[in-house]
C-alpha cells in the first residue's frame, strides 16, 4: 500500500512538473505546439456561409458561468468569431445566461471588434442578458434565432438540456452549426443535430490555439506529456506482467514434464 501511495506521488510530480516547466518555456517566447483542431475549419467554413447568404450569426458561450473552465474557453472562441465576423462585416448576436457573464460578454464582443480596426461593428444591443433559468434561455435564443434567420450557430462552452433545443432549431432553419462543450452528456444531441462538434477537452485545446496565451499554452503542453509518460507506463507494466506470466507458466510445464519423465 505503501509503495503504491509513493508511485502515484512520484507520477503526480512529474505531471506537475511537466506543466510547470511547459507554462515557464511558453511565458518565455518559446514555441509550443499545438495541432489545429478541425472544428475551427469549420467554424470558419460557417462563417464563410453566412456571409454569403448575408444572415447573422449567433455565437453562445454556453449556460455556464465565470467559476468554470468551459467558460473561459468559450470566451476565447467568441473573441475569434467575432474577429473573423468583423472582416466579412457580419452581425454576430451573443445571447447570455449568466449576470456575471453579461459585461465580460460585451467587452470580448467591443475588443474583438476594435482589434480588427472595425469599432463601428460592435453594437451593445447584439450582446442579450436573457435569463439564468434554461427554460427561459432556451426559449429565448430558438425565438431569435426564428426571427433572425441566421446563417450559423455557435454552442461552445457548458450546457445542459437546452442543448438539444437550440440545435434542432438551428438544424430547422437551415443553419451552420458547429458545438464545443465539456458536457459529455450533451454531446449525442449536439453530434446528432449539428454539422461538427468539439466535445471534451479539445474544447480548451481549441481555445489555447486560437489565443495563444502562455498558460494555456503550456497547461496544455505539460498535460499531453504527462499523458504519454502514463500510456508508456501502462505499456511497460503490461509488457512486465504479460512476460512474467508467460514465464511462470513455462516453468510450471517444465517442472510437469520433468515429473512425468522421472515416472
Amino acid at each position: 500500500m505503501e509503495h503504491a501511495t509513493w508511485t502515484g506521488a512520484t507520477l503526480l510530480l512529474v505531471l506537475c512538473g511537466a506543466i510547470l516547466a511547459r507554462i515557464v518555456a511558453a511565458r518565455r517566447g518559446r514555441p509550443v505546439f499545438i495541432r489545429r483542431i478541425a472544428g475551427l475549419d469549420h467554424l470558419d467554413d460557417a462563417l464563410g456561409r453566412a456571409t454569403e447568404m448575408g444572415k447573422p450569426i449567433v455565437f453562445s458561450p454556453g449556460f455556464g458561468d465565470l467559476g468554470q473552465m468551459s467558460t473561459y474557453a468559450g470566451l476565447a472562441c467568441l473573441e475569434y468569431a467575432v474577429r473573423r465576423a468583423a472582416r466579412f462585416g457580419l452581425r454576430v448576436i451573443v445571447p447570455v445566461a449568466g449576470a456575471t457573464m453579461f459585461p465580460v460578454a460585451q467587452d470580448v464582443a467591443r475588443d474583438a471588434c476594435i482589434a480588427e480596426g472595425k469599432p463601428e461593428l460592435y453594437d451593445a444591443n447584439d450582446v442579450l442578458y436573457l435569463s439564468g433559468d434554461q427554460n427561459a434561455f432556451a426559449a429565448a435564443v430558438t425565438g431569435i434565432m426564428e426571427r433572425e434567420k441566421v446563417g450559423a450557430a455557435f454552442y461552445f462552452g457548458s450546457y445542459g438540456f437546452e442543448s438539444l433545443l437550440l440545435a434542432e432549431t438551428g438544424q430547422r432553419i437551415g443553419a451552420i452549426q458547429v458545438a464545443a462543450t465539456d458536457s459529455f452528456f450533451q454531446v449525442p444531441f449536439f453530434i446528432a443535430a449539428c454539422d461538427y462538434t468539439i466535445f471534451g477537452e479539445e474544447l480548451y485545446a481549441a481555445s489555447a490555439y486560437i489565443s495563444r496565451e502562455p498558460t494555456m499554452l503550456g497547461s496544455l503542453s505539460g498535460q499531453d506529456f504527462g499523458k504519454v509518460v502514463v500510456a508508456a507506463l501502462l505499456i511497460a507494466g503490461i509488457v512486465a506482467a504479460t512476460v512474467a506470466q508467460f514465464n511462470g507458466a513455462s516453468s510450471g510445464a517444465f517442472n510437469a514434464l520433468v515429473g512425468l519423465l522421472g515416472r
